[in-house]
């Protein structure tokens, strides 16, 4: 059989498996998930892959790619342990996001563009995505491999502070310990935030307990000039450069090691809400109850 054939088999089973694994039924996704191919994103093999079971790279036998559809996360910059990330979270995240065709989707961190690729496909061509990188290595290697989306713009920058504009959606790909201005500004009416927050445990994974209680993920849409807001995952993910500080991080920490992150249900930019509504308060916001 053809190589390039057989990879396109190989990448249907592996969108399927990771939808499945995210437990999602949306063809779209899975499609998107088929239609990209990862080796294209993570340079030449063989590669080293994150295994669950060992918490350390494992080099791939050799360089065919058939090795990358799996459900794991792919060293980028390995002495950094900044990797490609794990499949099936981002398939779970894209769906809670729904980017749909024509949209405007903003993708904070893309590291070298294998998931701006994927929601690159799900806007489609009347729509685009601008992926904002803050590593200068990286965001040079996503231009190059993007270089054929002529429905992506790739900036190299500082993600909480660069202009782009109005966004249907922003996909932050790191752990912040407070929401950007940037972003909440930028949403257009009816758009979703995907905001992952995490304290400073928030990067080193370890058992499903304890990444809950070091990291969330909430789906922020905007109504108007109010935000509603829902928990939709735990998780541990690099860290948000420009998205993090000292005081902010020890809110979030001990609202974390507090619980309750999952009746959030608006956030508010309102410094006077009472404490008793505050899930987590920071400086001029606030996730809060009904």
């Amino acid at each position: 059989m053809d190589p390039q054939a057989e990879l396109r088999i190989v990448r249907r089973a592996y969108a399927k498996q990771i939808t499945a694994a995210a437990n999602v039924v949306d063809p779209r996704l899975t499609a998107a998930f088929a239609a990209i191919p990862r080796e294209d994103f993570v340079g030449p093999g063989p590669w080293l892959m994150l295994r669950w079971w060992s918490r350390d790279y494992v080099p791939t036998p050799d360089a065919d790619p058939v090795y990358l559809y799996t459900n794991d996360l792919v060293a980028l910059l390995p002495e950094r342990r900044l990797n490609n990330g794990q499949p099936s979270l981002h398939a779970y995240l894209m769906h809670q996001a729904a980017p749909a065709s024509g949209e405007h989707v903003v993708h904070i961190g893309t590291g070298t563009g294998y998931y701006t690729a994927i929601l690159a496909h799900l806007v489609g061509p009347s729509g685009r995505v601008t992926g904002i990188e803050y590593d200068v290595e990286l965001a040079a290697r996503a231009r190059a491999n993007l270089r054929a989306y002529a429905n992506v713009e790739i900036i190299q920058g500082d993600g909480t502070l660069v202009s782009f504009g109005s966004a249907d959606v922003i996909y932050v790909n790191a752990g912040c310990t407070r929401p950007a201005a940037r972003w909440l500004d930028g949403l257009a009416d009816g758009g979703r935030l995907i905001l992952p927050l995490t304290s400073d445990d928030g990067f080193k994974g370890g058992a499903p307990e304890q990444v809950a209680r070091s990291g969330a993920v909430f789906r922020i849409r905007r109504e108007g000039a109010g935000y509603r807001a829902a928990w939709i995952s735990p998780v541990a993910i690099i860290p948000c450069d420009g998205g993090r500080d000292q005081a902010s991080e020890q809110a979030l920490a001990e609202a974390l090691a507090r619980g309750g992150w999952q009746k959030v249900t608006q956030l508010y930019r309102d410094a006077e809400l009472p404490d008793e509504r505050c899930w987590l308060r920071g400086d001029g916001w606030c996730l809060a109850y009904d």
